[in-house]
């Protein structure tokens, strides 16, 4: 009897010696969702900020740019077969964060339009993880074990609360194993990534789903102008039906890079205006045939580089008149380069969630059109003390340099855009860089 009990009193201060760890994938709660978007005479940053519980309320942040008209827009979100939710948000002449509040009732594939503009987004599920279960489950299993052991013990059978007993430490081994192993599996796919958002794993990610290739073939992009509207057709290149799984990559559906004749970079977020239909306004073009190269991801697919060219019937040449100090070091074609923009002050903020962008293009020996390399550069935000892992554009406390790493590949001479955000205004710095050929010295 003694020796049961004590076995007993060993197994409940375990239980209740165990503190059961934070598990790494429990709830599938999603993420903020950061999307660019070049909405008619606005920049904005669009933030579908996480949800917490199904049904419940998705907090959407709106931030404007200088130079972005005040004015109104409405947010609408809407699913199939679920109830539709409409605010209005104020645009105020300061630029900065202005908020709505939408409702979401159901998991699953939505969309928010913004005006006229339409932002794909999945909510997952709100499902416990097999090993989130597990643990649980073992605890609440040798609880119950316990008390049956228990009452074994004081009604004068020893022997058969040896049973429960035993059962009540493999349960114990069990949701302990489950909760150390935890933090070391990695987490299921999202939905609306890898896997097609319309599978079941909306509602439950753990569960299997059909043997499906989610490899994705070339993009065919066909731009066409529409008064200054630049308008984007994207294609499957096997089926030849509209594109329209695009995926937020660096906080945007899309980058699209437009280089006029003169050289003058514009750095645009289309809108998705319909299926495989993308959308920018270019304020004030310049006359002439434009290249652009859009930057986008595709699911299961992987990042695209798409090229293309279009004419312009527009008059007016677009400066960027940006100032920056300069530090160069370039090296032979095929080795890294360094370049490094001084901006003066500590007080430049995340755009695109990167601390700055380098647009490259070149070697150019007549039209930008013609250049074989056209390549995008992040500089990266600086884990600081005190600041957040991922800030967003409220944050204004990087620089004042702006380093970037770079191999040309080929020599000549390239064009050379630094962009960063200071007061939320885009800055843009042009520069020309030759690259020297292998062998020669360098400069």
């Amino acid at each position: 009897m003694k020796r049961s009990g004590a076995i007993l009193l060993l197994a409940l201060g375990a239980i209740l010696g165990i503190v059961t760890p934070a598990l790494a994938d429990g709830a599938q709660v999603g993420a903020d969702i950061h999307v660019a978007q070049t909405l008619g005479g606005r920049d904005l940053t669009v933030i579908i900020r996480r949800v917490a519980e199904v049904p419940g309320p998705v907090h959407v942040d709106v931030v404007t740019h200088a130079g972005s008209p005040p004015g109104e827009i409405t947010l609408t979100a809407r699913a199939a077969g679920a109830q539709t939710s409409t605010t209005k948000v104020v645009l105020g002449e300061k630029p900065g964060f202005y908020s709505g509040v939408l409702t979401i009732d159901r998991p699953g594939p939505w969309e928010l339009a913004v005006d006229e503009a339409t932002i794909p987004f999945v909510v997952p599920a709100l499902v416990a993880s097999p090993w989130e279960n597990a643990t649980y489950g073992g605890f609440i299993a040798a609880g119950v074990l316990l008390f049956l052991a228990l009452l074994f013990a004081v009604f004068g059978k020893p022997g058969l609360a040896l049973v429960p007993t035993a059962g009540m430490v493999a349960a114990i081994a069990v949701a302990a194993t489950a909760a150390l192993l935890s933090p070391g599996i990695p987490p299921v796919a999202a939905p609306g990534t890898q896997l097609d958002p319309t599978f079941d794993n909306v509602n439950d990610p753990y569960q299997r789903t059909s043997a499906t290739d989610f490899s994705r073939p070339p993009v065919n992009l066909v731009p066409s102008m529409n008064g200054n509207d630049l308008v984007l057709s994207l294609t499957d290149g096997s089926s030849g039906r509209p594109v329209d799984d695009l995926l937020v990559h660096d906080s945007a559906f899309m980058h699209l890079v437009v280089v006029s004749p003169s050289g003058n970079l514009r750095h645009l977020h289309p809108i998705r205006t319909a299926p495989g239909e993308y959308r920018a306004r270019l304020q004030a073009p310049e006359q002439g045939t434009h290249a652009i190269a859009a930057e986008i991801a595709r699911r299961g697919g992987g990042v695209q580089l798409l090229r293309s060219q279009v004419d312009v019937a527009g008059s007016t040449a677009v400066k960027n008149d940006g100032k920056a100090g300069l530090a160069t070091e370039i090296r032979e074609a095929g080795r890294p380069s360094t370049i490094t923009a001084g901006f003066g002050a500590k007080d430049l903020q995340p755009w695109l969630g990167m601390l700055g962008h380098m647009i490259v293009v070149g070697p150019v020996t007549g039209s930008p059109a013609d250049a074989p390399i056209w390549a995008h550069v992040h500089s990266m935000i600086p884990p600081t003390p005190g600041m957040p892992d991922k800030p967003d554009e409220s944050v204004a406390a990087y620089g004042p340099n702006v380093p970037f790493t770079y191999s040309f590949p080929l020599p000549g001479r390239y064009l050379v855009w630094i962009q960063v955000e200071r007061d939320y205004s885009i800055i843009t710095v042009p520069t020309v860089v030759d690259v020297p050929a292998k062998g020669v010295a360098e400069k």
